[in-house]
């Protein structure tokens, strides 16, 4: 923004007026802003000359200085405009007031000297005295000459000449002397294109091993980068066979887990089996143990040798009989080997033990006499494979079965029995792998 006089427009053009006047005591004005605003305004004003006047100059604001002084070679009244910015005023300030310096100018017109001061070594007494002098325009100092100048001093001394006589030694020597700098100049000249040569050999060499630098180091980083593409590559190839390999196990892992899905749907349905025929013969009216029992005695069983129906038998998987109970028959079961745990599933019961739990009591084996165990045993036939001409039907083990007595065979899994009869939907009898003859659960095979 522009500065503005005329605010204080009076004040400041009666300040101005009495420095002006010769005839008035007042030889200083100061003027400054008010406060941050662009407002001119009469600070001080004296009349006690330069020496005063720089006393209230404040370091801290941008000031304006009006003086009339008398110039030392005409001892006529001289003006003098100091532009006072002192050192502790903020740049952003400076930078306003910069342009204010030409109004003021303007408005304290007439000035002889103008000075642009920062500092209180600008505005001593002397120096402005100084330049006041040097502004002046004639330089009155005839009345300080030397009362002497114009007296007679004696006789002069000859005048003198500046008329050389030829030497030709001197030629000679001047001429050598030209030879000489002239050869100087040429060495030096020479000197200087050998000192060029000799900078420009070193700077092609440095630029040759540059290069060089570079391109080895160009080799080595493409080096690095084709063995890092090999290492990747390779990680690559070995993440590949790691997934083909994970992929293989997870399908090996897919099948079994299928096969065993399958196979336990297959055993299920066993199972299930084994219960329905379970079930339908805790039905019966008659136990074919002893149906067969009696058919190797060659006796028919009727109605009327059925016994009552006795309690369930607190053994699961075998039948309650006296001829079981005996003496001999324990020693035997003892020597035998241990009953093998069954394959089925564990929240699936064995087929005997299903037939045990089932509502309908099991069919006890009627007590008999004393000389018929010796029948039995004698009826027991022991036959190897390899003295039946035919196997017969053929059927394969589906679970692992243990004799209970000498009347049954056992079998593992998978073992083929031969010579099947089929003498109740129960009980079958057969020819097991090792030879032995006897009965086993039908829902344990399956016919081939």
């Amino acid at each position: 923004m522009a500065v503005n006089l005329s605010k204080n427009g009076t004040a400041l053009t009666a300040a101005f007026k009495e420095v002006v006047d010769e005839k008035s005591s007042t030889n200083w004005a100061l003027f400054t802003y008010e406060g941050n605003s662009n407002d001119i305004r009469l600070a001080e004003k004296g009349d006690g000359g330069l020496e005063e006047l720089v006393e209230e100059l404040n370091s801290g604001k941008i000031m304006y200085a009006f003086c009339r002084v008398q110039d030392p070679n005409s001892g006529l009244p001289k003006y003098v405009l100091i532009n006072w910015t002192g050192e502790g005023v903020k740049d952003a300030r400076k930078g306003q007031c910069a342009h204010h310096v030409s109004s003021m100018a303007t408005f304290l017109r007439g000035a002889h000297v103008t000075i642009n001061a920062r500092a209180e070594d600008d505005v001593e007494p002397e120096v402005i005295m100084e330049k006041v002098a040097k502004a002046s325009g004639a330089n009155y100092s005839f009345h300080k000459e030397a009362p002497s100048r114009f007296q007679d001093s004696g006789p002069q001394g000859p005048v003198g000449s500046v008329y050389q006589k030829t030497n030709a030694m001197s030629e000679i020597k001047r001429t050598n002397k030209d030879n000489f700098w002239a050869q100087t100049e040429k060495d030096e000249e020479k000197r200087r294109k050998e000192e060029r040569a000799k900078a420009d050999d070193e700077r092609q060499h440095l630029e040759k091993e540059r290069k060089d630098r570079e391109a080895k180091e160009a080799g080595q980083r493409d080096k690095r980068d084709k063995e890092k593409a090999s290492q990747i590559d390779e990680q690559k190839k070995y993440q590949q066979k790691q997934d083909s390999t994970t992929k293989e196990q997870e399908k090996q892992r897919y099948e079994e887990n299928q096969a065993a899905q399958t196979k336990g749907i297959k055993r299920g349905e066993s199972v299930e089996k084994a219960n329905e025929a379970a079930s339908l013969i805790s039905q019966r009216a008659s136990n074919p143990r002893e149906m067969f029992k009696q058919r190797e005695r060659g006796i028919t069983p009727s109605d009327s040798d059925v016994p009552s129906v006795p309690p369930v038998s607190p053994q699961p998987g075998r039948l309650q009989s006296p001829f079981l109970a005996k003496p001999g028959y324990e020693a035997e079961r003892a020597e035998s080997p241990q009953r093998q745990a069954s394959p089925l599933p564990a929240g699936s019961a064995s087929p005997v033990r299903a037939t045990e739990e089932a509502p309908a009591a099991r069919i006890q084996v009627a007590p008999e006499e004393p000389a018929q165990p010796e029948l039995e045993e004698n009826n027991i036939e022991e036959v190897t494979p390899d003295e039946t001409p035919d196997k017969g039907a053929c059927a394969r083990a589906l679970y692992d079965y243990q004799a209970a007595d000498d009347t049954e065979i056992s079998f593992d899994p998978d073992d083929i029995l031969t010579g099947i009869e089929m003498i109740d939907e129960g009980w079958w009898r057969g020819y097991s792998p090792n030879g032995h003859f006897g009965m086993f659960p039908a829902n344990y095979v399956e016919m081939m």
